[in-house]
């Protein structure tokens, strides 16, 4: 290069450009020096996970009964499916039209995720593996409906079943479904469901999502859940203070 001046220019460019693509990646994981214990310091952009006062998952117990609430109404659609190995988890892109209706607004499906064990506990217990059904509504607020699965020894789900045949087994691959899958069949029989205002379980750890977890767990077999622990033995955040929030169940 033979312009020191542009020289000069082009390397602090390039260092403020890599600068930037490390706070945008801080590298975040469930153990030792990136785990939750330390989120809210890897990056600026982290800080609701130390400092906020309305984080997620929590302990659901002592549930206030608000009959007001109304049922949530599920208007998912069979498709294809894309599955993604983040490095974090195994996350589902579905193709658009399924949303729900919860509360009178309505929130498009825009994502599925998985945590082994569960998240949520109920009364201090948690489960074997928890499903997030991440919905965004038309002006960007989230609401999440969380599934909770316990082992039932011969009686393996069958929509995990079929998702379970494509699991992308190595960080960064992808897997597609071209088949129509029917997601319905992650939802338990009974809706029934507590409700809390809380955050994503990940870092951001944005907050202002609203939180649907369904009271009946599902089902899924001792193979299910170990084809997913040999990807991710434990990715899942430990529980947070509700600092006075209130859980509110529908019946």
């Amino acid at each position: 290069m033979r312009n020191p001046a542009l020289a000069l220019f082009l390397f602090a460019a390039a260092a403020a450009a890599a600068c930037t693509a490390s706070a945008q990646d801080a590298l975040w994981g469930y153990y030792g020096h990136t785990g939750p214990l330390v989120w809210g310091k890897l990056d600026r952009a982290y800080q609701a996970c130390s400092k906020g006062h309305e984080q997620s998952p929590v302990d659901i117990r002592n549930a206030r009964l608000n009959k007001a609430l109304q049922p949530i109404e599920f208007h998912y659609v069979g498709g294809p499916l894309t599955l993604v190995n983040d490095g974090h988890t195994i996350a589902i892109t579905p193709d658009p039209g399924s949303y729900i209706v919860a509360g009178g607004v309505r929130y498009d499906l825009v994502q599925i995720h998985f945590h082994h064990p569960s998240e949520h506990a109920i009364r201090g217990k948690l489960t074997d593996l928890e499903v997030h059904l991440v919905h965004k509504s038309a002006d960007g607020k989230l609401a999440v409906v969380a599934i909770l699965f316990t082992e039932s020894p011969g009686f393996p789900n069958a929509t995990l079943a079929t998702l379970w045949q494509h699991l992308p087994t190595t960080a960064g691959s992808t897997q597609k479904i071209a088949d129509m899958i029917d997601l319905g069949g992650l939802l338990p029989a009974d809706r029934g469901y507590w409700t809390y205002t809380g955050s994503l379980t990940e870092p951001p750890c944005t907050e202002g999502v609203q939180w649907f977890v369904f009271e009946q767990s599902n089902g899924l077999s001792r193979e299910q859940i170990r084809a997913f622990e040999s990807l991710y033995k434990m990715n899942t955040r430990p529980l947070q203070d509700l600092h006075g929030r209130h859980i509110e169940a529908d019946k």
